[in-house]
């Protein structure tokens, strides 16, 4: 099996991501030696395919979109017009995907991240069945466009609604549909799953996306991570996804609040790059 590429979540520096910041990080991230650049979407707008995509094909960076969801933007609710604006803004982030020939958005892509709180069981009955209603129109303009979406369970502290793989696959196995997989983040499977390793089993050929983080969401290594099974999982389920370093810097005060980064997590968010960087290729090796 080959080798996964490995890449950096440009909000390990900055917020928003702009045509700007594209332009000034990507030559810096290849630089490093990554292979790989997670580019976020905040707002639409903020970039666009035609912008960025010739600094992309300059860096040779294979390219995924992360969807950032926000107050507003919830796919559970019976609110009509939360729906489709968060539909459109979906939808947004599959075109700039396909324009820039990234195959992944990924993220929470139901609800807003911080929305927490009991869900009875017939109450997550009804939400789960809104996603897939609300999800179809969204996975279908994917498949037209040749892009998956990858969902992503949260720790508890920001969602109630998926916390763990075997939640999330009830949402998968619900709506059977190729254009829907999972993307799977270290620093939230070390607060939700008893045994990493079968959690990414479980995941198997679902698995589309993968975050790489310390249990402090920093730099992957030197923590408290069991590495070495979650490698041997990602072996097992032949997964040949990008491996991405997503982390955050505590100067940004609207990125740092919604991710509680409230000191930072290395010397430098470059040494925070680079150092993750040399610890997967090793990892990897």
């Amino acid at each position: 099996m080959s080798t996964p590429a490995i890449g950096a979540n440009l909000w390990i520096w900055d917020s928003p991501i702009t045509t700007e910041v594209i332009h000034a990080r990507i030559p810096q991230v290849a630089a490093m030696g990554f292979n790989a650049v997670e580019l976020p979407l905040e707002s639409p707008g903020d970039w666009t395919a035609e912008t960025v995509r010739p600094v992309l094909e300059e860096s040779g960076l294979r390219a995924g979109v992360c969807a950032a969801m926000g107050p507003g933007r919830d796919l559970t609710t019976d609110d009509p017009a939360v729906v489709r604006s968060t539909q459109g803004y979906l939808r947004a982030c599959i075109e700039a995907a396909a324009g820039i020939g990234a195959a992944v958005v990924a993220g929470p892509i139901y609800s807003p991240t911080g929305k927490t709180g009991a869900i009875a069981p017939d109450e997550r009955t009804r939400k789960i069945e809104s996603l897939v209603r609300n999800l179809g129109p969204v996975l279908a303009i994917a498949d037209a466009n040749g892009v998956r979406l990858a969902v992503e369970p949260l720790n508890r502290f920001e969602t109630s609604l998926f916390n763990t793989v075997a939640q999330t696959m009830e949402l998968i196995d619900a709506v059977d549909h190729p254009a829907l997989g999972l993307l799977l983040d270290t620093f939230h499977m070390n607060i939700e799953e008893r045994d990493m390793g079968e959690a990414i089993r479980l995941a198997g050929d679902r698995l589309v996306h993968f975050h790489a983080c310390g249990n402090d969401r920093g730099a992957p290594g030197n923590d408290g991570i069991d590495w070495h099974a979650v490698r041997d999982a990602l072996r097992d389920i032949g997964y040949t996804g990008a491996i991405t370093i997503e982390s955050f810097t505590s100067a940004n005060q609207t990125i740092a609040t919604a991710a509680s980064i409230w000191r930072p997590l290395a010397a430098s968010q470059d040494a925070l790059a680079t150092d993750g960087l040399g610890f997967l290729r090793q990892l990897l090796a």
